[in-house]
């Protein structure tokens, strides 16, 4: 079976990769998750939006991932939004996609949400928070962020 990875898959392939399967893992794990579609003629134009995105999101080098730690410490006015009580606190969860928006809504880089460690249970009401960035295996960033009630 023919199918292209929408996902990474340990062992098998980056998001974009056209892979041949077998026939029971792939209608049964690969599909059914949401890690794959059937390989046809019009899927090709979805191989190059998800490359396209992997790209933006990507750091090539380690000076990349210099340049990107200085940006994100210069950066200023980053704000999510998220329902709150009257007393500020929380009704939802502020994740990592949420920050990636806001740093990029902020003017600040691209980032890939799997990079940005929130730790559990970190954000919990309304304020000014600290999260750290996995840039390169040798270069950390900080994002200081404001959360604010929508």
């Amino acid at each position: 079976m023919k199918l292209i990875l929408t996902a990474a898959v340990e062992n098998l392939g980056e998001p974009g990769d056209i892979v041949e399967v077998k026939d029971g893992y792939g209608r049964n794990l690969l599909l059914p998750r949401g890690l794959a579609i059937p390989a046809t003629r019009g899927a090709e134009k979805q191989i190059q939006d998800i490359q396209r995105a992997q790209a933006e999101r990507q750091v090539r080098d380690i000076e990349h991932a210099k340049e990107l730690r200085d940006q994100l410490d210069q950066l200023t006015g980053v704000k999510v939004a998220v329902r709150t009580s009257e007393s500020g606190k929380l009704f939802g969860s502020v994740t990592a996609a949420d920050i990636a928006d806001a740093v990029k809504t902020a003017g600040g880089p691209s980032l890939d949400k799997r990079r940005i460690n929130v730790p559990k249970g970190l954000v919990t009401k309304t304020g000014g928070y600290q999260v750290k960035v996995a840039l390169h295996d040798d270069v950390e960033g900080k994002i200081n962020f404001e959360v604010v009630g929508a």
